[in-house]
């Protein structure tokens, strides 16, 4: 997907943004991961910046690999 040219994007194009569907998107939100929108007059919108801190904050990148559990048998090889 090209790097979004708007700062501010709809909630289908925040969660594609985000790699995930919009209903993930939604359970993100309710749980947390993903920012809540700003609401300019009846328009409800996502902050690309704060989509980006909340991506850079979800566990996954060093956790796994931290405890082994990525361990591939062919890097043995």
């Amino acid at each position: 997907m090209p790097v979004p040219t708007a700062r501010l994007l709809s909630r289908i194009e925040a969660a594609a943004y985000a790699g995930v569907s919009p209903n993930t998107f939604d359970r993100m939100m309710a749980d947390g991961f993903m920012p809540g929108p700003k609401r300019i007059y009846s328009r409800i919108l996502w902050d690309v910046r704060a989509l980006d801190a909340a991506i850079d904050c979800l566990p996954g990148d060093s956790d796994s690999s931290e405890d082994g559990s990525d361990d591939n048998e062919w890097d043995q090889v």
